[in-house]
């Protein structure tokens, strides 16, 4: 399973690939040329990273309801309140 951290870097690496779609589609309609398939292109890694986000998100939760040292790394095994 990915990590926080290689999650947030794909994030970021989408969204500067989804900036320079962006403007090649500009250069595109510029120069007159069809730009559907490029759109389509940018729609579907746009959906890619709202997942990723949402992944990022559910992660991001996880982490703030395990117990952790003082140092802030989790503590390992079984959380205290599940344990009989």
């Amino acid at each position: 399973m990915p990590t926080l951290e290689l999650i947030r870097l794909e994030i970021e690496h989408m969204r500067s690939q989804i900036g320079r779609q962006r403007k090649e589609i500009l250069q595109l309609q510029r120069a007159g040329i069809s730009t559907a398939s490029a759109e389509a292109l940018l729609g579907r890694m746009q959906a890619k990273v709202d997942d990723l986000c949402d992944q990022r998100d559910r992660l991001k939760g996880e982490e703030t309801k395990r117990p952790t040292y003082a140092s802030g790394k989790p503590l390992k095994g079984t959380p205290a309140h599940r344990r009989m």
